[in-house]
């Protein structure tokens, strides 16, 4: 049984570590910076895959410190991302984090993780995340494919759409989701943008 509790996180208003520099590192911070790119993130590693530099880029909200973990690292820190393959300073800053009461995600460890960082379907302001609950990545990358393929690029302009018309509607919130389901009733027909040339 999935009990996960979906939720998007606004990156740019906390601050984000990064523990691990190789390249289960450089893909946590691509995609981490992918989803928000005005994330504050402080990577931290012994060695650095010559690929975080020029991902980052000059982005100041990105620090890089090319050295062991320090605990002194979890200060002011609200979410930790572990990219190391290292089984004890996993443990170690999974304690630490518990102690601290800072949300982790260790990378192919569920049993350690608070939560999971799913595949994201991205079309403009539709985003949806997909879970397996840590069962299997792969199918989740599979799925991602999928809706990828299956949802149209006009999809956005349907959004845009949608929130002007939701912004004009008056009344109280039952009588505005009435008008607004009536709207999308069919958005995803396959006639909805046949259309659209």
């Amino acid at each position: 049984m999935n009990e996960l509790f979906p939720i998007y996180v606004k990156l740019d208003l906390i601050q984000v570590l990064v523990v691990g520099g190789g390249a289960v590192g450089l893909e946590k911070l691509q995609a981490i910076l992918a989803n928000s790119p005005r994330a504050q993130v402080h990577l931290v590693a012994k060695e650095v895959n010559k690929g975080i530099p020029q991902l980052v880029n000059g982005n100041e909200r990105i620090k890089i410190s090319e050295r062991v973990f320090m605990e002194s690292d979890l200060d002011g820190v609200d979410l930790v991302l572990l990219a190391t393959n290292n089984t004890a300073l996993n443990d170690y800053i999974r304690q630490l984090t518990k102690e601290k009461n800072i949300l982790l995600n260790v990378a192919d460890k569920p049993d350690l993780c608070d939560f999971y960082l799913g595949s994201v379907v991205t079309k403009g302001n539709l985003r949806i995340g997909i879970s397996t609950n840590g069962k299997s990545p792969t199918i989740a990358k599979r799925i991602k494919e999928f809706l990828n393929e299956l949802l149209p690029e006009e999809i956005d302009e349907t959004l845009e759409l949608m929130g002007a018309l939701r912004d004009q509607l008056k009344g109280d919130f039952q009588e505005k989701v009435r008008v607004l389901n009536k709207h999308t009733k069919d958005v995803l027909s396959n006639n909805s943008y046949d259309n659209a040339d």
